[in-house]
């Protein structure tokens, strides 16, 4: 399924343990479409930023309960996934707000 790179990464997840799986491990966490198999995402990230990857892992995520006022509802469920780069390939680079 050709599906656009760009629909299947959404947004690079940066958190402290994102950071450091990052400077030890070359792996990058990103938030993906909670359709995309390990395959796609794969396809995606080499697609995207022009590197090769080992390995995929995928993390869903269940939505949170939460309350504004009386109204109670809940966020969306999501998927998480951690790209390992291939030993030699430059890391992928994006913006960390300090």
């Amino acid at each position: 399924m050709n599906k656009d790179p760009y629909k299947i990464i959404l947004r690079p997840v940066i958190t402290e343990k994102s950071a450091l799986l990052k400077e030890k491990n070359r792996e990058v966490c990103f938030e993906v479409d909670s359709r995309a198999n390990k395959i796609e995402i794969k396809e995606a990230a080499e697609k995207l930023f022009k590197v090769k990857v080992d390995r995929v892992r995928i993390v869903k995520k269940k939505g949170k309960k939460k309350k504004v006022g009386r109204n109670e509802g809940w966020t969306k469920d999501w998927k998480k996934a951690y790209v390992k780069l291939k030993e030699g390939e430059k890391m992928i680079e994006y913006f960390e707000a300090v």
